[in-house]
Order: structure tokens, then sequence, then C-alpha cells
């Protein structure tokens, strides 16, 4: 399988401290220097995350090959948010390396909103469509200049094939605590279900921590770092993990996706779950059960 891309070793992560990032701004951004820095609860993986003052935010990768992304979202975002019907980052400043910081950071308005989860949605079908609306919208914009799959999105919109050997991994560390059989086929259908490569712009990880609500409802899309264009089923992957069926049906009406599309959806559903559940085997930490609770809707769901 030449055509699959190697995603390579696993990304060397490095720690910013609130001090440090402190430091950039002021040697780089003096009309921000007296604004306070302090770290954000649950900043994420791929950067490090801080306020700065209350309306204000500093990203900084925590990879080399995180910090592949950076130029990507100065360049796009602006031009996608006009096309957009939620509120998405648009960067305000791009930061350079310093004090010891080695990558490009960048310094985005705040967006209020908290990180949607699958209790805290008011309205299950309403959230569907709002999202799906959005996916709409971005899919619309033309894709013809925009950014193919590659390692500053670690493959998104590319084959799931890229996702193989850490699915079947994790499948042999569940045998005997899931439905393998299930979970095989499941598999095994999205990878057989055809792509029509017509690329179109994707966000690429509509996950819990990048939706925002505002009273549950739907209120901001956030972290474009996996943003491209290409097969769009990636986006598709959120119907599983954050909505139940009626909410399911309703996204899926609203995009109009066929049987194929649907089919390498749940596949990324699948993958990024089964690794999910491999990780937290045994525990019974939120993260874990909602892992589980994920799983039975993939595995519990073909239509």
């Amino acid at each position: 399988m030449s055509d699959v891309p190697d995603l390579g070793p696993l990304p060397q992560r490095i720690t910013v401290s609130a001090e440090q990032a402190a430091r950039l701004v002021a040697e780089q951004f003096p009309q921000w220097a007296s604004l306070p820095v302090t770290a954000v609860a649950n900043g994420g993986w791929d950067n490090r995350t801080f306020h700065l003052g209350t309306d204000m935010l500093l990203r900084l990768p925590s990879a080399e090959e995180y910090a592949l992304a950076v130029e990507k979202e100065h360049r796009w975002l602006p031009r996608l948010a006009p096309s957009l019907p939620l509120p998405v980052p648009v960067p305000l400043a791009k930061g350079a390396p310093g004090s010891g910081y080695p990558f490009v950071w960048s310094v985005y308005r705040w967006i209020d909103g908290t990180p949607a989860t699958f209790e805290s949605v008011a309205d299950p079908v309403r959230f569907a469509e709002d999202l799906a609306g959005f996916v709409a919208a971005l899919q619309g914009i033309d894709a013809s200049e925009g950014p193919r799959p590659g390692k500053h999105n670690w493959f998104r919109g590319a084959t799931l094939r890229t996702y193989e050997a850490q699915a079947h991994r994790a499948l042999d560390d569940l045998r005997g605590h899931i439905d393998v059989a299930t979970a095989e086929e499941t598999w095994a259908q999205a990878i057989a279900a055809p792509w029509d490569g017509v690329d179109v712009w994707f966000h690429g990880d509509l996950a819990q921590g990048n939706l925002l609500l505002q009273d549950g409802q739907l209120s901001a899309v956030i972290d474009f770092g996996t943003c491209g264009v290409g097969d769009p089923a990636c986006d598709l992957a959120v119907a599983w993990t954050l909505m139940s069926s009626p909410g399911r049906d309703a996204f899926r009406k609203r995009l109009a996706v066929d049987d194929a599309t649907w089919a390498r959806g749940r596949g990324w559903a699948l993958w990024k779950t089964l690794v999910s559940c491999a990780n937290t085997l045994g525990e019974d930490a939120p993260d874990a059960v909602n892992a589980r609770r994920v799983l039975t809707e993939i595995l519990g769901n073909h239509t």
C-alpha cells in the first residue's frame, strides 16, 4: 500500500510555562506586555494555551509537527471566517521563536463558550443541525487552493488506511473486552468504502474540545490545526462521538451524506475510539467512560 502516508514517530512534545509565554509576549509584542498570562485549563494536546489578559489567547505548538499548522491557520482562517455561520478563531498576530521557545506561535481573540459534551448539549437535534450547517458552509468554500493532507494535519482528508495499524493494535488490546468481530467488520466496511476524489474543505477534528456552547447551544468552532481539503469523511466522526441516534439522523439528513461517505466517517470515529478505549482499559475516569459510550454508539448503529 505505497499510497498510504507514513505517520512517523510520535511527536516529541515540550512544556511551556506561563512565565516563558509572558516573556515571549513582552519581547515581541510590547503593547501587550502588561497583560497577565495564565494557563488555560485543559488547554489541549497540540498547543500550550494561555489567556492573555481577558480577551486574547496564546497558542504555542507543543512539538515541531504541530507548529506546521501555524502558517496555514494565519493564511486560511481570515479567508474562511466570512463564509462560516459561526465564530471561528482569526489570528491577531504571529510570534517567532524566542526565550528558549523554538517554534512560531499565535495570538488569537478569545472566544467565550464551554466545550460541548454529550450531556451538556441542550437540544441534540438542533445541535446536530447547527453543526451540519457549519460543515456544509465549510464544504461550500472553494477548495482549489486549499492545503492538501499532510504532516501539518496528520493526514486528515487522506485515506483512513493511514491509521489502520493503530486500529488493529487497539483491537488486539481490546480482545475479550469488546465485540471485536463487529468492530472489525465496521472497520473493513470503512476501508472498502470508495471516495469520489472531489476535494472539499474540512475541519478535521470536530471533537468536544473544539465545539463551544453557550446556554447549551453550539456557539463557535475552534482549533483548525487539522483543517485542509480532501475527503470530508473525517468531519463525520462527530455524529457518533457527540450525538445520539436522533441527532445523528438529523446531521446526516442535513448534509445528504451517501452510504460510502457515512461508512468512512464511522471508520474515523471507530479508529479514534478504539485507541481511546485501549489506552484507558480498566479505568473509570470520565474519559474512559465516555470512550466506552461512544464505542457502543458506533458498534450499535450501522445506518
